[in-house]
């Protein structure tokens, strides 16, 4: 290899590992003192009777957030350093595609519409507080990819909201 060709290789290298170190997410994790967090089950305000949603997806935060943050889930709301409050504002399985030719639902599109708030009871402020959306589209009339649309929906507020809580986004 050419001198002058090994000199820019390197030189790209060096650039590149110094850039990679400007990059900081200082600021933007949770607060050291946090340490503890509640998350009671998720209310269902929407009125579509989807109670099964709320406990799946309060689990499944507590089981996420346990496995990959340093927080520690306690039962008691009473002793827990944050508490993170939910509930299940809109739910909605509509038609999202229709035929051209029959006029009918090719596709559906189930909506699942969630309120979030974290609260930090050490210092006694909101972290943050908003709506997350998950949604899926299904072929009409199958029932087992309608389920498949229900639980990537339920996985889609998972991570957002956990995104939220690790990083306060």
């Amino acid at each position: 290899m050419p001198k002058t060709a090994l000199f820019v290789s390197l030189l790209f290298f060096l650039v590149l590992a110094t850039l990679g170190g400007c990059y900081s997410f200082t600021g933007s994790s949770l607060p050291v003192h946090l340490k503890t967090i509640a998350i009671p089950v998720f209310e269902d305000r929407s009125g579509a009777g989807i109670a099964q949603f709320r406990g799946e997806i309060t689990g499944g935060l507590a089981n996420k957030i346990e496995a990959q943050s340093p927080l520690r889930m306690t039962p008691s709301m009473a002793r827990a350093n944050a508490v993170l409050e939910g509930a299940i504002t809109s739910f909605s399985d509509a038609p999202s595609q229709l035929s051209s030719i029959t006029e009918r639902a090719m596709t559906n599109r189930v909506t699942l519409v969630v309120q979030v708030r974290m609260v930090d009871r050490v210092k006694k402020t909101t972290l943050f507080e908003q709506s997350v959306v998950g949604f899926s589209d299904y072929r009409t009339g199958n029932a087992i990819a309608q389920q498949e649309a229900f639980r990537s929906c339920v996985v889609q507020i998972i991570d957002q909201v956990f995104d939220l809580v690790v990083s306060g986004w």
